[in-house]
């Protein structure tokens, strides 16, 4: 079985999306699927506990390397996210992959040209890329 391209992926969402055809539509399904990842996540923590955040103020000196900085800074998570909410988190991720593309589609904006220039501007700017 092949790999799907972002590209192909967009045609079959365009194909797919009947109901929610209004870019006022898209863009509220977006939110909401948005959301919903961010509930997945927060259930993982507050409801099944595989994953756990212990959060505090970063450490960061000035002077350090970027080696030095990747060792030093903290995801925050504790734990991995076991088999269930795994696939829960998935699913909320894939819904919302579903409904950027469908934003993608009513913009005419190309999915898979926006990852590569997002790829491009990660590589030729690096760590400058993030303000």
């Amino acid at each position: 079985m092949s790999t799907m391209t972002l590209h192909q992926f967009q045609e079959q969402v365009s194909d797919l999306l009947l109901r929610h055809r209004s870019l006022l539509d898209v863009l509220s399904k977006f939110q909401q699927s948005n959301a919903a990842a961010n509930r997945a996540v927060t259930k993982s923590i507050t409801e099944c506990g595989c994953i756990a955040v212990n959060a505090g103020k970063q450490e960061y000196a000035p002077d350090m390397s970027l080696d030095e900085a990747k060792l030093q800074l903290e995801t925050h998570v504790e734990g991995r996210l076991c088999e269930h909410c795994r696939e829960i988190v998935g699913n909320e991720l894939g819904k919302n992959l579903f409904y950027m593309a469908s934003l993608c589609n009513l913009l005419e904006v190309d999915l898979e040209q926006i990852v590569e220039n997002e790829s491009k501007k990660c590589s030729t700017l690096g760590l400058f890329n993030l303000s």
